[in-house]
């Protein structure tokens, strides 16, 4: 058998050229990737995004579920369910700085038309 690259004579079984070392057998291409389902209907929605707001749950769920199938209408709720997350996280974080912050501050009551410092 000879080199299909330069010619040289090489053995039968030879799966590369031991002279320029190419491959001497042909190299199996992968098959193409299979194309995915995508619904011809998907678009972003306001209303899904909303619903991942209020349902962060619901929104990741439903996230995870249509990614595949409506990618335009997954992000929306996903979306909605991370703006959901990052806004309660900050309002408990604002809540605990407000909490530490009160032993520090003067309480005044106007209690009975007088005011107390507490």
């Amino acid at each position: 058998m000879y080199c299909r690259y330069c010619g040289k004579q090489i053995e039968e079984d030879a799966r590369f050229c031991p002279y320029c070392g190419s491959a001497q057998q042909e190299e199996r291409q992968a098959p193409p990737p299979q194309q995915r389902y995508v619904d011809p209907n998907d678009a972003p929605s306001g209303g899904f995004a909303v619903l991942g707001f209020f349902f962060p749950v619901v929104g990741l769920i439903l996230f995870l579920v249509w990614q595949d199938t409506m990618p335009q209408r997954a992000k929306s709720c996903g979306k909605g369910a991370l703006t959901a997350v990052i806004v309660s996280a900050s309002l408990v974080l604002l809540t605990f700085i407000a909490i530490a912050r009160l032993p520090f501050m003067g309480l005044i009551l106007f209690v009975g038309g007088k005011w107390y410092e507490v």
